[in-house]
């Protein structure tokens, strides 16, 4: 396009204020045919001299405005020639500043035009350009961005450019002119999909990143067109299969068929997955690979009976809908094609879902916390987890977990089972679940394999692998309260609640503040289908409740110390009374006991009383009978029982001030082995609460142990054999402490338990202080002889 302004030198200013009038954002293009408009006016308007003034102070060519209009007369000329009729229905319609509107529309259509012969003057601005500066009008100087262009060329918009002080992402220009540099002249802003429909072979594609979508049910791809090395798409998604159709139809095949990623209703693919998803879930659980068939032998089963023209879900579904039909099988897994080798070694029953009525699930994650086997207990059956039915793992573990336990023995016992995979497979052939606790059932069968003598503390469980050491997840209503692999430690973590919710589950059982038996029976276990609990009384200080419990052994603790509450309520000790008669001996050696007062002493002296009257009569009690028989013979006996422990209580007292005194004058000797495992002895003996827990019965053997302390110290001359008795009585002691770790926590006050504890006091007796004679016979032997039967169980 001819320009047809004049721009003379000293007139740049006045030139570039009369162009601004008529720019218009977006095209330089825009400005003519504003200018055009304008001229049209003015010619109309005014005479022809008038006329060419306005040119020449406008600073307009004449000569060149009168070509312009020849030219648009004789094209003008032509369309009517060949029928073509021009449209004037814009003509009639101008703005608020008298102007013709020229439509956006119109605009893009006349760009798109000039775009078809103005392919390779196209620009992309350039941002790494940006602070580039250009001259501009008296000596300031402005921002200069420079474009992009065809083949490698870069231009930048002429200063006279209604573009050049905001440009546009894309322009075009009608030329291109090399002075001091590369300038575009006569620019309009384009978008750049406008070339491609124009450009037809010169545009160049590139296609990356192929990807399944799921949604669509095609694999798609990123396109790149680029026009003379601009790139006009750079990532427009499009269907690869009219790129690669082969790479297309593969991809479908993995992704949809094999992984299963597709939205579709198609029973053959649901019943296939399924299968699958059962032999992978096997594979979790027996912690193998290979029990299933790789991708590659699903792939090859498509691929042999699906057509190379099949490449998405849409043209599967009409290639289906056609062979369905008559081959409805075609496409169908069975068992035997999705199987590998290793399958037929592995038995699905042998890892059950559910175990004692607790679901499982198994996670196959080395490293992970919950790597193996979880159990997932609800709250409210917490108790009724039998931690040595789990200890014997899913059949499936089993040899594997008992091959890992032979593996933690010591090496001198290690070394007579091996090698350790046939020895767990014989000893199992031989036990089970049914034979009670893994390790205890463990230690007798190797025992009888081999004839080698298997401690049940030699095993080290805490060595196994994770995976062979169950997961307890405690839940409630779907939320996760507490997971770990010790079932005590959880349990212990949850008692609160626990004990709330058996409260809350019988809330007719619950009870608080009773001062009398007025309950009728008490059922010792309560239970509603799922929520099992044990009810007992419970001290509260000065009343009695009724609470519900997780254990037998909690609620048969809780039960004699509740009744012996009550029953003290209902019937009084005389404590007080008692302590007022006593002697002035008596009432020195209680004045230095350990308790913090004379009250909590006497208090305790009548506990311990009850509990002795409570024993003889059978109790504790759980219903109004049992109840009335043990108040008879409390009142019958209670008090005269009271006032025997408190006169036994005050020799016990008496006899520890004696060996308190001694240890005092030995003062400078008391970080010498024997003094301190004295005054350890001492203090499990004389303590705060020792009358209660030392019992009726056992309080007169204080007085002959705290004896026998007094000769130990008198002999301590003969250091090197009383070092050696010492050491006799550290092994059963350390023995007994071991084996009271491995009981339940509700086992280790039972009976048989606490004799141990007093055997082990006798054995200082006739180790230190023979003369004072034992209450039977004691030796260490007879002592691990009693610690094998506590472990065997009651």
């Amino acid at each position: 396009m001819q320009d047809v302004r004049e721009r003379p030198t000293d007139a740049r200013e006045a030139a570039d204020a009369q162009h601004a009038r008529f720019a218009e954002p977006g095209s330089d293009f825009l400005a003519y045919l504003h200018l055009w408009d304008y001229l049209r006016e003015q010619q109309r308007a005014l005479s022809s001299s008038a006329f060419r003034r306005l040119c020449k102070r406008e600073y307009l060519h004449y000569l060149r405005v009168r070509e312009w209009q020849d030219l648009f007369g004789q094209l003008r000329s032509a369309a009517t020639d060949l029928g073509l009729t021009v449209d004037r229905g814009r003509d009639g319609v101008r703005d608020e500043n008298g102007r013709l509107p020229i439509a956006a529309e119109l605009a893009q259509r006349v760009h798109i035009s000039l775009l078809s012969g103005l392919l390779s003057h196209v620009g992309m601005r350039d941002a790494d350009t940006k602070g580039n500066k250009a001259a501009g009008g008296k000596g300031k100087r402005r921002p200069l961005t420079e474009f992009a262009g065809a083949r490698h060329a870069r231009f930048a918009l002429f200063p006279d450019s209604s573009l050049a002080r905001k440009p546009p992402p894309w322009v075009m220009v009608t030329e291109l002119v090399e002075t001091s540099r590369l300038w575009g002249r006569t620019a309009a802003q384009i978008q750049p999909e406008w070339a491609e429909p124009l450009a037809g072979h010169l545009v160049m594609r590139v296609y990356s990143e192929p990807e399944w979508d799921r949604r669509r049910g095609a694999v798609m791809a990123l396109e790149r067109v680029t026009l003379y090395g601009l790139p006009i798409v750079t990532a427009r998604r499009v269907g690869f299969a009219r790129v690669d159709p082969e790479a297309a139809r593969e991809m479908f095949i993995r992704h949809a068929l094999v992984e299963g990623d597709w939205d579709t209703g198609h029973k053959f693919f649901h019943h296939n997955r399924d299968l699958l998803d059962r032999g992978e879930e096997l594979e979790r659980r027996a912690r193998r690979r290979g029990l299933v068939v790789d991708d590659d032998a699903l792939y090859d089963f498509y691929d042999q009976r699906i057509p190379a023209t099949v490449t998405s879900a849409r043209h599967f579904d009409s290639w289906w809908k056609k062979t369905r039909p008559a081959t409805p099988d075609l496409l169908t897994f069975s068992a035997d094609q999705i199987t590998g080798p290793r399958a037929d070694r592995v038995s699905p029953a042998d890892y059950p879902d559910q175990w004692d009525g607790f679901p499982l699930s198994y996670e196959f994650q080395p490293g992970d916390t919950r790597d193996g086997v979880t159990v997932d207990v609800p709250l409210a059956q917490l108790n009724q987890v039998q931690a040595d039915s789990f200890s014997w793992q899913v059949p499936g573990l089993r040899q594997e977990l008992v091959t890992e336990l032979i593996r933690t023995l010591p090496k001198p016992l290690r070394v007579n089972f091996v090698p350790a995979p046939d020895v767990a497979r014989a000893a199992l052939a031989r036990i089970g679940p049914e034979d009670g606790d893994l390790l205890a059932a463990l230690s007798r069968e190797l025992t009888q394999l081999r004839g080698v003598p298997v401690p049940r503390d030699a095993w080290d469980p805490a060595k196994l692998p994770a995976h062979l050491r169950v997961t307890y997840r405690v839940t409630d209503h779907g939320k996760v309260l507490a997971e770990g692999k010790d079932l005590d430690s959880l349990r212990r973590e949850v008692r609160p609640r626990l004990r709330a919710t058996l409260n809350q589950a019988a809330p007719g059982l619950a009870r608080t503040g009773l001062r009398r038996w007025d309950l009728g029976t008490l059922p010792r276990e309560f239970s509603d289908g799922q929520v099992k609990a044990y009810p007992a009384l419970a001290d509260a200080g000065d009343a009695v409740d009724v609470r519900l419990f997780d254990t037998p052994a909690d609620a048969e603790r809780s039960m004699r110390r509740g009744t012996r509450r009550l029953l003290l309520l209902s019937v009084p000790s005389g404590a007080r009374s008692i302590g007022q008669n006593l002697s002035t001996t008596q009432k020195l050696a209680l004045a230095r006991s350990p308790y913090p007062g004379a009250v909590a002493l006497l208090d305790d002296c009548a506990a311990a009383a009850a509990d002795e009257i409570i024993t003889q009569a059978g109790g504790p009690a759980w219903d109004a009978d049992g109840f009335a028989a043990l108040v008879t013979a409390a009142r019958a006996g209670l008090h005269a029982l009271t006032a025997q422990v408190v006169a036994d209580v005050a020799r016990v007292l008496a006899e520890a001030q004696e060996v308190e005194a001694v240890l005092a004058r030995a003062d400078a000797h008391a970080g010498e082995p024997a003094f301190v495992d004295v005054r350890a002895q001492f203090g499990g003996l004389i303590f705060s609460g020792f009358i209660g827990a030392t019992g009726v019965r056992r309080l007169p053997d204080l007085v002959r142990y705290l004896r026998a302390i007094q000769q130990r110290l008198d002999k301590l001359g003969d250091g090197i054999r009383d070092a050696e008795r010492m050491a006799t009585v550290h092994r059963v002691a350390q023995a007994y402490r071991e084996t009271v770790a491995d009981l339940p926590p509700g086992r280790r006050d039972d009976p048989d338990v606490q004799a141990v504890r007093w055997m082990i006091e006798e054995l200082r007796v006739s180790l230190f202080a023979q003369t004072l004679g034992t209450n039977g016979p004691v030796s260490e032997k007879r002592i691990y002889t009693a610690l094998d039967k506590v472990l065997a169980g009651p």
